[in-house]
């Protein structure tokens, strides 16, 4: 019910994100999704990628410091407040959301979710039988 996604700290400096993706890119590994927080000092670059073992070595190979964690990939339409009514049934849990990103894909969306308690997540989609996806799903996209 999980997704692996890297997480990349890098220096908030011109070319710096450009360089890490060109690497994943030199070996094959597709991007799926991607997020960017940042401060004026530093970023956190988020990426659910086609084979994240593969991508962890990479970074590390080349001095990356990358942290691999587990997300939720949660299907949804793409209508006007469905984001919203989701969000709602874990906040009615509960269960707190440390972030979200989405991306896309005709009438389709899909929710990266991670949140305070993996379980009681987990409880929350079974609950309400929220459709979700796993890495093969996303994968094949």
């Amino acid at each position: 019910m999980t997704v692996h996604q890297l997480s990349i700290f890098l220096e908030n400096k011109f070319g710096k994100l450009s360089e890490l993706l060109a690497l994943l890119g030199s070996e094959n590994v597709r991007i799926i999704a991607a997020t960017v927080a940042d401060t004026s000092e530093f970023g956190i670059l988020r990426l659910i990628v086609s084979d994240p073992e593969k991508a962890y070595t990479i970074f590390q190979g080349h001095g990356v410091g990358a942290n691999m964690t587990e997300v939720l990939a949660i299907k949804t339409d793409a209508e006007a407040g469905r984001f919203a009514e989701i969000i709602s049934l874990f906040t009615q849990a509960g269960v707190s959301i440390e972030y979200m990103y989405c991306f896309s894909l005709d009438k389709q969306s899909i929710m990266i979710i991670r949140t305070n308690n993996k379980e009681a997540a987990f409880e929350v989609i079974r609950k309400h039988h929220i459709e979700h996806v796993n890495a093969c799903d996303l994968i094949n996209l």
